[in-house]
C-alpha cells in the first residue's frame, strides 16, 4: 500500500505557497507583496507625446562647439570668433596658419559625422545628413529610455513607455488619481533637465539690460534670466560643459537647511571643470538648467573633484523630482503632450468586475465539465486547477507584477489550458483501461505516454509567451506574463501533482467502480 509520496508532498507545498502569498493580493491588505493593477483596471494617466527633434540637432551642434573649444584650448591652438550660426553650423577662425593641419586632424579624430569646410583660416563645421538622421532617431529612443527611467525612479509601478510610429511616445501611468499627482508626473516627464555650466561674458555683462538678443548673438552670447529674481545674465552661448558629463545627482541641504541639488561629473567633466575654474579665477560661471540661471558664483579658486551644487529655493518635492530628472539624463529634444486622458478608477472597477465574472464563469464551467465527464479523476484535475490559479497569483505577487485586462484574459485562458494536460492524461488512462490493463499500470503508462505530447505543447506555447513578453509592450506583456506563469504552474500541478495524488489514492481506487473514478465502465480491468 502506497503512502504519501514526493509528488503529492511537492504539490501540497506548492498549494500552501500559492495560498499564503496570494492572500495579500486577494484581501488587498497593507502587509505583504501584492499584485499591482494596471491602468485599465485601477485608472491612471494616458498620454501621447510628440518630440521636437529639430532641437536635438541644435543641442548636438552646441555640444560639438563645446568640444571644439575644449580641444583647441587643451592643445593650445589659437582661435577666434567660435560661434554657432542659424543654419546649425559652427564657424571659427584660426590665428596661426601652422595650426590648420593639426586642428583639422583633431576634429576628424574627435568628432563623428561632421563636414569641415575651409576658406583660408576660416572654417565651417556642420553635420552630415546621415548624422542628422541618426541624431533625430537617437533623440526619440533616448526620450523613451529617459522618461521610463524617470518614472521608475519616481517609484511608479510598471509604467508603460513605448515608441509609437516614427516620432511619438505612448505613456501610461497607472494609479494616478489626483490632479496634483497628474501635474507632478507631467512636469517630470516634460522637464528637459538640460544642465549647462556657462561662462559669464564679463566684458559686456554691464550692458545686459540694454542689449537685445540679436546683439548678444552677434557677440556669440545669449541672455538668460535668473530663476529667482528679475536679474539677467549675459553668457557665452557655447557652454563650458553640459549634463551629458553628469554621473549622479542627489538632494542635499545647505547651511540654512534649504534643499539643494548636489551633482557629480564624470572624469572628463571633472577635468574640464577643474581646468576652467583654475584658468578663470575671479570670473563668474553660471549654473544653467533648462535655460534658467540658478546661480552665477565668482570662481575663487580651482575646483577639483567634479562636484557642483545647484541652489534655487526649491521645495523638497521639487528638489527630489529635479534630482531624478538629472540622474536619468536630459532629453535631447523637448516633448509635448499631443493627447491626454485620465482613466477613472470607476472604469477600472467595471473592468475588474467583468473580468472576474468571466474568470469565475469559465472556472465553474470547466470544473463541472471535468467532474461530469471524468468523475473523481475530474475532481483531482480540478484540485490541480485551483493550485494552478493560486500559484499564478502568488508568483505575480512576489514579483510585484502588474495585472492588466489582457493579463486577466491570460488567466482565463490558463484555466482552460491548465486542465488540458489532465484531459490528455485521463484519455490515455481510459484507453488503457479499455484494453484491459490494471488500474495501476494504466495510470503509470497513461502519464508516460501523455508526457511527451504535453511537454511539446507547453514548450511551444511558452516560447510564444516569451517572445510576446520580450518584444511586446503594455497589454501584450501582461497577457504573455500571466500565460507564461500559468504554463509553468500547470506543468507542476497537472503533471506532478495529479500523478502524486493518484499514487496516494491508489489503494482506495475500486476497480469495480471505474465509472465513478474515471467516468467509464469496463470489464477488463484487473
Amino acid at each position: 500500500m502506497k503512502t504519501l509520496n514526493f509528488r503529492v508532498i511537492l504539490f501540497a507545498f506548492a498549494l500552501i505557497f500559492g495560498v499564503v502569498f496570494s492572500i495579500p493580493s486577494l484581501t488587498q491588505s497593507d502587509e505583504g507583496k501584492k499584485i499591482t493593477l494596471g491602468l485599465d483596471l485601477q485608472g491612471g494617466l494616458h498620454m501621447l507625446l510628440g518630440i521636437k527633434s529639430d532641437v536635438a540637432i541644435e543641442s548636438r551642434i552646441k555640444s560639438m562647439a563645446a568640444s571644439v573649444k575644449y580641444i583647441f584650448d587643451d592643445e593650445e591652438i589659437i582661435f577666434d570668433d567660435l560661434r554657432m550660426t542659424d543654419g546649425n553650423q559652427i564657424t571659427f577662425e584660426l590665428l596661426d596658419k601652422d595650426d590648420a593641419t593639426k586642428a583639422k586632424a583633431l576634429i576628424e579624430k574627435e568628432l563623428d559625422g561632421v563636414v569641415l569646410k575651409e576658406n583660408g583660416l576660416k572654417f565651417t563645421l556642420s553635420m552630415t545628413e546621415a548624422e542628422v538622421t541618426r541624431t533625430k532617431k537617437s533623440a526619440i529612443k533616448q526620450a523613451v529610455d529617459t522618461i521610463r527611467n524617470r518614472l521608475n525612479e519616481f517609484g511608479l509601478a510598471e509604467p508603460t513607455v513605448a515608441k509609437q510610429g516614427e516620432d511619438k511616445i505612448l505613456v501610461e501611468v497607472p494609479g494616478i488619481k489626483t490632479q496634483e499627482d497628474e501635474q507632478r508626473i507631467r512636469e517630470l516627464i516634460a522637464r528637459a533637465a538640460h544642465l549647462q555650466l556657462m561662462a559669464v561674458d564679463e566684458d559686456r555683462a554691464a550692458r545686459v539690460n540694454t542689449m537685445n538678443p540679436n546683439e548678444a548673438k552677434s557677440f556669440g552670447d545669449v541672455i538668460l534670466q535668473d530663476v529667482n529674481s528679475p536679474e539677467k545674465y549675459l553668457l557665452r552661448a557655447i557652454p563650458v560643459l553640459d549634463g551629458s558629463m553628469l554621473t549622479d545627482a542627489k538632494v542635499g541641504f545647505d547651511k540654512n537647511n534649504q534643499p539643494v541639488i548636489n551633482f557629480t561629473l564624470n572624469g572628463q567633466g571633472a577635468k574640464i571643470f577643474g581646468d576652467f575654474t583654475g584658468k578663470y579665477v575671479g570670473k563668474r560661471m553660471a549654473v544653467v538648467l533648462d535655460n534658467n540661471v540658478y546661480s552665477a558664483p565668482v570662481i575663487n579658486e580651482r575646483i577639483g573633484g567634479g562636484r557642483v551644487q545647484i541652489s534655487g529655493r526649491f521645495k523638497l518635492s521639487e528638489a527630489h523630482d529635479l534630482a531624478i530628472a538629472l540622474r536619468s539624463g536630459a532629453l535631447l529634444a523637448p516633448v509635448y503632450v499631443m493627447e491626454k486622458r485620465s482613466v477613472g478608477p470607476s472604469l477600472g472597477a467595471d473592468n475588474i468586475k467583468a473580468s472576474m465574472e468571466a474568470l469565475m464563469l469559465g472556472f465553474v464551467l470547466v470544473v463541472l465539465f471535468m467532474i461530469l465527464y471524468y468523475g473523481l479523476a475530474g475532481v483531482i484535475a480540478n484540485v490541480a486547477l485551483i493550485g494552478n490559479l493560486f500559484l499564478i497569483l502568488a508568483v505575480m505577487s512576489l514579483f510585484g507584477a502588474t495585472l492588466t485586462l489582457p493579463g486577466m484574459a491570460g488567466i482565463v485562458l490558463t484555466v482552460g489550458m491548465a486542465v488540458d494536460a489532465n484531459v490528455i492524461i485521463n484519455e490515455r488512462i481510459r484507453e488503457l483501461l479499455h484494453e484491459g490493463k490494471s488500474v495501476a499500470k494504466s495510470i503509470e503508462e497513461g502519464y508516460n505516454k501523455a508526457f511527451t505530447a504535453i511537454l511539446d505543447a507547453n514548450v511551444t506555447t511558452l516560447i510564444a509567451a516569451v517572445v510576446l513578453w520580450a518584444y511586446g509592450t503594455g497589454p501584450l506583456k501582461g497577457f504573455a506574463l500571466t500565460m507564461g506563469i500559468g504554463i509553468l504552474a500547470s506543468m507542476l500541478t497537472a503533471i506532478v501533482g495529479t500523478h502524486g495524488m493518484y499514487q496516494w489514492l491508489m489503494p482506495k481506487i475500486d476497480k469495480k467502480k471505474l465509472g465513478l473514478w474515471f467516468g467509464i465502465k469496463t470489464e477488463g480491468a484487473k
